[in-house]
């Protein structure tokens, strides 16, 4: 049996200014996973630090750095990605209940899609043109898979 490659070492600061309605949600969102989530997308060691937010403070920070007049899922910070992939990646909880609610999935698989988004995004991925969106998809989508998550992109 081959062995497993060895994942890039991650400094990971988790903070929840915002937490989940539900408990068990809640509850499976843990260090260990969303470490687990996004050491996957990793191609490079990494200090990222992941924060939970509310809706006020998720449509601040798309309105300053996007100019975007709502909240959205997942924002990336990323400030450098080689040697080392320094970034942020900012989760607005509202919305991530909404989306997984509407797709009819676990809070859980919605924030390790976002999380592996966001990742691929600090290390300079992108999905503005359609052959690049293609491409990003279809990396997220396998890497979702070596998780044992479905296809976010299959629904």
């Amino acid at each position: 049996m081959a062995a497993r490659p060895a994942r890039p070492a991650l400094a990971l600061s988790l903070r929840f200014v915002c937490r989940f309605a539900d408990p068990a949600a809640q509850a499976a969102l843990t260090r260990h996973r969303i470490a687990r989530w996004i050491r996957a997308a990793l191609l490079a060691p990494g200090e990222i630090g992941v924060r939970f937010v509310d809706a006020e403070e998720g449509l601040r920070l798309n309105n300053e750095y996007r100019s975007q007049d709502h909240a959205t899922n997942v924002l990336t910070f990323g400030y450098a990605s080689a040697p080392r992939v320094n970034a942020d990646l900012v989760l607005c909880v509202p919305i991530v209940e909404r989306e997984a609610a509407q797709a009819g999935i676990s809070v859980e698989a919605h924030c390790a899609h976002l999380l592996v988004h966001g990742t691929l995004h600090a290390q300079g991925h992108d999905h503005e043109e359609d052959g690049a969106a293609r491409e990003m998809e279809a990396h997220e989508s396998a890497l979702l898979s070596g998780l044992g998550y479905a296809d976010p992109y299959a629904r």
